[in-house]
């Protein structure tokens, strides 16, 4: 049963007002690295097998100040299949005035139909970050074992696009989840069925992610859901 940990990077003086999309050279604010540090320090007891990240640069800071607190930190793997969504001709541009735009109403009710212009659709978004997030997990399943836990840091829409997929809900509906500014959210993936057991975390206790000591042979992971709602 490994868990992906999802992390969206801290604020940038473009976060919230403009669409930021790709814009190279956008670094964490002092905001986001306030919040970059404080998330780093939650996650520090947890033992990462992998961390792997957007290449853009608020996301290369954000993951940078949780590896310099983790104990045995792994190495930075960079995959573009996490990078934000590539907003095309929208890249830049207040969001106030994209609200204007005709495909914004798109974007809110009918978001599997959204592409935009000279960009990529929402739709393939969603499917490349969920492929990826099925090739890392297959190959730490098989290195480190059901109980590996690894980390991955992205954007909101993409950690939307994940959470709903792991869900069963359908793309059109992902508008219903919110992921905040440097917010953990954490899917457990069985054989059977992924389990979300956090979304848009920002102050809980991760106690629960740290693998428990295993002693003899390790019992098979297993995907059933707790009847009735278990004891947590």
């Amino acid at each position: 049963m490994t868990t992906l940990v999802l992390l969206r990077h801290g604020l940038t003086a473009m976060t919230g007002p403009v669409l930021a999309g790709w814009t190279p050279g956008l670094h964490l604010d002092e905001r986001g690295q306030k919040q970059a540090d404080a998330v780093a320090e939650r996650l520090a007891p947890v033992p990462f097998a992998a961390l792997v990240s957007s290449p853009l640069d608020r996301c290369q800071d954000t993951i940078a100040a949780v590896r310099g607190r983790l104990a045995a930190p792994p190495d930075v793997e960079v995959d573009d299949r996490f990078g934000e969504c590539r907003y095309g001709d929208w890249t830049g541009r207040p969001l106030k005035e994209l609200a204007k735009e005709p495909m914004w109403k798109v974007v809110q009710s009918h978001p599997s139909a959204a592409v935009f212009p000279n960009g990529e659709s929402l739709a393939a978004v969603q499917a490349r970050a969920v492929t990826a997030v099925r090739d890392h997990d297959a190959r730490l399943k098989l290195s480190h074992g059901d109980d590996a836990v690894w980390l991955a840091c992205s954007h909101g829409d993409v950690i939307k696009a994940i959470v709903a997929d792991a869900l069963g809900t359908h793309l059109d509906l992902f508008q219903r989840i919110t992921v905040d500014p440097c917010s953990v959210t954490v899917i457990r993936y069985t054989e059977l069925r992924p389990f979300v057991v956090k979304v848009n975390d920002t102050g809980g206790d991760v106690a629960a992610l740290i693998p428990p000591k295993r002693k003899g042979r390790r019992k098979k992971a297993s995907s059933d859901a707790a009847v009735g709602g278990g004891a947590g």
